[in-house]
């Protein structure tokens, strides 16, 4: 609704993992590279942690839109104990059969189908987004699927993309077998302040749109607010933009910024960090200037 308003080509704070938008920040693409290397050296496990709205599945979309020759991949987006076996989401992900068919026999198809695949000269890459879900049961047994390989090369690599839950349930004692498998382990940090600016001017870029579409302030106080959460900044700098366009302003600031958290905080439903307690705006907006993040992104010694 306020695209053209602004002159953009499109929204530039979607909720969805677009990987068009995904912004390089140093964590992301420490977390790509990493992802990257696990495929050249045939990590059997890499895992990839970190918050809700971190970015995770956004970093997991544009790793698998490059070119991965000899790679066939397979993605299991849901796989709680309550969403079918473990096998059977395995076996949807590749188009093998499932229906009907128990874990035994399932087991034996995947093992066909990695050696089957290998003659072909193709590895076999199987992508886990959520899988804090798993179970200890789930992981034992993809840690077992791991093993199927011809001593020389791994037939099956393992991609896990989880909340930090998924670290405490593999530090358990009973999955050190599983733990001691994973090559490469990253934890995606939220955004610093000055990284924060930096995405939003490259959301807003990527549509189109000037960098002064939102002020030094107003990115230092989306920070403050969302803790550099990117989904969390998404939602916000969303809303900014609305409420900047039902009051016909020209850009996004510091009182548009304060103005949806406090909007949201009155409905009781809010996910941003709350107002500061006895809030006053003007003292606030100060307080905000001063903060040596704020230093930073507008570029002060």
């Amino acid at each position: 609704m306020y695209e053209q308003f602004f002159g953009l080509t499109g929204k530039p704070f979607s909720l969805l993992p677009d990987a068009d938008f995904l912004y390089m920040s140093r964590r992301h693409k420490m977390a790509l590279n990493l992802l990257e290397y696990g495929m050249t050296t045939q990590a059997g496990f890499v895992v990839i942690t970190g918050e809700v709205g971190a970015g995770k599945t956004t970093i997991i979309r544009r790793f698998l839109r490059s070119s991965h020759d000899g790679l066939t991949i397979g993605i299991v987006t849901n796989a709680s104990t309550g969403f079918g076996s473990l096998m059977s989401l395995i076996s949807m992900a590749y188009g093998l059969e499932h229906k009907g068919l128990d874990s035994i026999t399932l087991y034996n198809q995947f093992v066909d189908f990695l050696v089957a695949q290998y003659s072909e000269g193709k590895r076999v890459l199987l992508v886990v987004d959520e899988a804090q879900n798993l179970s200890a049961e789930m992981l034992e047994d993809l840690r077992m699927l791991s093993n199927v390989n011809n001593e020389k090369d791994q037939l099956l690599q393992v991609v896990l993309v989880g909340q930090p839950e998924l670290l405490a349930m593999l530090k358990r004692p009973e999955l050190r077998q599983f733990a001691q498998r994973i090559s490469v382990h990253y934890h995606l940090e939220p955004l610093g302040a000055k990284e924060t600016t930096a995405y939003i001017h490259h959301r807003l870029s990527v549509v189109g749109g000037s960098p002064e579409l939102f002020d030094n302030l107003a990115c230092v106080t989306a920070h403050y607010f969302t803790g550099g959460v990117p989904r969390l900044l998404n939602l916000l700098c969303d809303l900014a933009l609305v409420y900047a366009f039902a009051e016909e302003a020209p850009h996004v600031s510091f009182e548009t910024v304060v103005d949806v958290v406090a909007d949201r905080s009155s409905t009781g439903l809010s996910p941003f960090r709350p107002l500061p307690e006895g809030f006053e705006r003007s003292q606030f907006k100060e307080e905000i200037a001063r903060l040596p993040q704020a230093s930073e992104s507008f570029g002060v010694s």
